[in-house]
């Protein structure tokens, strides 16, 4: 019954054979095929949602607007770019994405709104195939493509008048603190990482949690059913968060119900909220294994996770990889990093999974108590070393 669970739920975007569905009632607004294909800049300028339309307030501190930027594969990404009010002088910036399967609305706003609360320049941006972004089909992935699309970020971040290009670092939550390493791996214009409350998209995929099916014959059964897929009905979609969930559900799915489909965190826009991503649109991501050279990266990273996260194990071993070259999990052994005196791994206590999407509350539906488990200001402090 837990293994059913535990697929049934979207957990950070990871679809998985088990989860197949079709979905007839798609989000119309999410989901129209027509009015993503091949658009240029200038037509997803035009059709911007100018109103306020996030699961948080505007801060009476910072200016926002709409803006877009090209990837290398010439896709439009739609952004939202929050700068200091009275500023001067050239800017430290950063780029935030995530969850995997959300949009700008939620979280990754939350984090750069606070983080231009604290002085920076920050753009929260929808991926690829995703959000106000363009590509299609909707709501497709790719370790490569997101992995792009943070670089694409830090291109449009260099280009700004009011931003040091010096000092561009990057926020990646859930599903995209790995890709966050993985961007940061392969791009030394960022020179900070933190990667919250993290998800490696590709182990999750190919093992399933707690690497608890790592074998070749669930991953045949797996490929086989993604395989007759693509011929059988490549748009189906699968994995949104459950409208109803079981009593005996593991807490973390009652953590994600209790965030992407409530007034907390539902968005119109978010595949997690609604009826998740195509079946076969992660599929590159169950044959992969990124992070292989994250032992290799020389700028500074935080790795940030609640203690009591059902993902914890993502973040620290992947810390203990990029710092020591080798970690459970992980069957490649790489050499030790030459710069590990600048990875910091930072447990929150007490704090779940999606504590560190907005901070948590002590009542469901975001209402009671802010929980505030998320420390802004040490986040703040550690982007201002950026060098």
């Amino acid at each position: 019954m837990k293994k059913v669970l535990l697929a049934a739920a979207l957990v950070g975007g990871m679809l998985t054979a088990c989860t197949q569905k079709n979905n007839n009632n798609q989000n119309n607004e999410s989901m129209n095929t027509t009015f993503f294909d091949k658009q240029s800049a200038a037509s997803v300028e035009r059709t911007l949602t100018q109103e306020w339309d996030k699961v948080f307030p505007l801060s009476e501190k910072v200016n926002h607007k709409k803006v877009t930027f090209e990837t290398q594969y010439g896709l439009t990404l739609a952004a939202d770019l929050y700068t200091p009010k009275d500023a001067e002088g050239k800017l430290a910036a950063i780029a935030v994405s995530g969850p995997f399967g959300a949009v700008k609305e939620q979280s990754s706003g939350l984090y750069a709104m606070k983080m231009a609360e604290r002085g920076f320049a920050a753009l929260a941006f929808d991926p690829s195939y995703t959000g106000e972004s363009s590509g299609e089909p909707r709501r497709t992935a790719s370790p490569d493509i997101n992995t792009e699309d943070f670089m694409a970020a830090v291109d449009f971040l260099s280009k700004q008048d009011n931003v040091d290009a010096e000092k561009i670092g990057i926020i990646g939550i859930c599903g995209w603190g790995g890709i966050a390493l993985n961007a940061a791996a392969a791009d030394t214009r960022i020179k900070a990482t933190v990667a919250s409350t993290m998800y490696d998209m590709t182990r999750v995929s190919g093992n399933d949690y707690n690497d608890a099916f790592d074998n070749e014959q669930w991953r045949h059964r797996n490929r086989e059913n993604l395989s007759k897929q693509r011929l059988v009905d490549p748009s189906a979609m699968a994995g949104g968060v459950l409208d109803t969930v079981p009593p005996q559900a593991p807490r973390f799915v009652h953590d994600y119900y209790d965030y992407y489909k409530t007034a907390r965190g539902y968005h119109k826009r978010s595949g997690n909220s609604n009826d998740g991503w195509r079946v076969i649109g992660t599929q590159a991501y169950a044959n992969s294994r990124f992070l292989y050279y994250i032992n290799e990266i020389r700028s500074a990273v935080l790795v940030m996770h609640g203690a009591d996260a059902h993902s914890r194990y993502f973040g620290e071993a992947a810390y203990h990889y990029m710092v020591e070259g080798k970690a459970e999990g992980y069957k490649f052994v790489g050499e030790p990093n030459p710069n590990p005196e600048n990875k910091q791994l930072l447990i929150i206590p007490d704090a779940s999974h999606c504590d560190l999407y907005d901070g948590g509350y002590e009542e469901k539906a975001g209402k009671g108590q802010p929980k505030n488990m998320i420390p802004w200001d040490k986040l703040a402090d550690f982007f201002a070393q950026m060098k």
